[in-house]
């Protein structure tokens, strides 16, 4: 798997110290994590509405789901796990460049909460806040759950739900079923995606830094009104997801 995977993700392992031979406690996590970028693992139990996980990330904390897969679902599993949440984001979060994009897509999340308080209509609120959240929510499966990253040896993965899947991190660099395209922003968020199976679709960064800017720019979009009319179809946006914001509004 590391010979996909990018070579800040491999010095995040080395990093944090990992024992292999356990399932490892967030404080062991949290000692080695905290003094490279003042990212913390924050314990939760499952599912958190959508402006509290991104409110966490402004927050320098990442929801960080404390049960684990069964054996015979090593390979893939649709929801989060202690194991894609640790093995996967969290040697992530211990480069400071990808932390900073964590914080910024964070601070979005406020910006889309201001933007709908100004919105009088309840139902065009409702609207407009719901395609927001899905393009945000298709912009962070491409990057952060499903990101690829140019690099001189080749194609390597960033994206942690392909960093803790096995078969899927050689499904993505090599699979002739997998079309990898240069991401381009309105493509990202116009994008349906589907979490139940491979991904037959990716996106290519530069480097963090254009990642960085990218949300720079999807934040503009936001202001612009480019997000509110953004193509139907998944992710389908739940009512908690939508009162965690409008509880701001």
């Amino acid at each position: 798997m590391l010979v996909h995977a990018n070579r800040h993700f491999q010095q995040g392992i080395e990093s944090l110290c990992l024992d292999p031979n356990r399932i490892p406690k967030l404080s062991d996590v949290n000692r080695f994590l905290g003094p490279l970028t003042g990212f913390q693992a924050k314990a939760v139990s499952g599912y958190i509405p959508s402006f509290l996980f991104f409110d966490c990330l402004r927050n320098r904390q990442f929801p960080t789901t404390v049960t684990i897969r069964r054996l015979d679902k090593l390979d893939y599993l649709p929801e989060p796990d202690i194991f894609h949440d640790v093995a996967g984001h969290v040697p992530m979060h211990t480069d400071k460049h990808f932390a900073e994009t964590l914080v910024r897509f964070g601070e979005c999340a406020h910006t889309a909460a201001e933007i709908v308080s100004g919105i009088r209509d309840e139902k065009e609120r409702v609207r407009t806040l719901t395609r927001i959240i899905k393009a945000m929510a298709r912009f962070f499966w491409f990057t952060i759950e499903f990101g690829l990253m140019g690099s001189p040896d080749g194609l390597r993965a960033y994206g942690s739900g392909l960093l803790s899947s096995y078969g899927e991190i050689e499904h993505a660099i090599v699979s002739p079923d997998v079309q990898r395209y240069p991401i381009e922003l309105e493509w990202a968020v116009n994008q349906a995606f589907e979490i139940d199976h491979y991904q037959p679709l990716l996106f290519i960064v530069d480097s963090f830094d254009h990642l960085f800017s990218l949300v720079d720019r999807l934040e503009k979009w936001m202001k612009d009104g480019k997000l509110s009319n953004v193509a139907p179809g998944e992710p389908v946006v739940i009512e908690q997801d939508l009162k965690s914001f409008l509880q701001l509004a």
